[in-house]
């Protein structure tokens, strides 16, 4: 196929994307928030709840890491710190682990993370919002938000490659093998 050719399927692709974003939003939209427990987690002060990592918004946005252990989430994590300001900008913002809080804090300091952690130590939390089974974290997203002094879910989403929350994989759609045989490394 001429690369003219190819670059008009690949533009009326990309626009059925657009109108499936729409789509899902609507489907946002229609769903009964969830109310969720006001979870207890550890923070570099001590325990805080759910309701406390709102810092005076009505939204926040968790990500479900999976910790020191995991190379993609740690590229994720890279990822939303460049995005932060402009997160906090709409919503309160918290990536949360198993790691304890001393570990975090340490490992976010090696990587230059700006934005505020939590753990859930192996709790509750990341299994009961689906990112935990038999003692494997699983990465994802969960969007939260106060109705009426409760903390209720509106959203959430698995985090794994090609993912619509990492920009890597999408550039290296732009070649024809797409991300080949990389793989996401904690140094390169």
């Amino acid at each position: 196929m001429k690369y003219a050719d190819g670059k008009k399927k690949l533009d009326a692709a990309r626009k059925k994307i657009t109108a499936l974003r729409d789509e899902m939003r609507d489907m946002t939209k229609s769903m009964e928030p969830e109310e969720v427990e006001d979870y207890e987690l550890e923070a570099g002060g001590g325990k805080v709840r759910l309701s406390d990592l709102f810092a005076g918004k009505d939204d926040l946005i968790v990500i479900h890491n999976m910790g020191t252990s995991c190379a993609a989430c740690t590229m994720w994590a890279d990822g939303f710190n460049g995005l932060l300001d402009h997160l906090q900008a709409r919503a309160a913002f918290v990536v949360v682990s198993p790691d304890p809080p001393a570990v975090q804090k340490q490992f976010a300091a090696g990587r230059g993370w700006k934005f505020p952690m939590a753990s859930h130590m192996g709790g509750a939390f990341a299994k009961d919002m689906g990112y935990g089974r038999d003692g494997r974290w699983q990465p994802g997203v969960s969007a939260f938000r106060k109705v009426d002094g409760k903390v209720v879910r509106v959203s959430d989403a698995a985090l794994g490659p090609y993912d619509d929350f990492n920009a890597a994989w999408h550039m290296f759609d732009l070649f024809p093998e797409g991300k080949g045989e990389w793989r996401p490394k904690f140094k390169y």
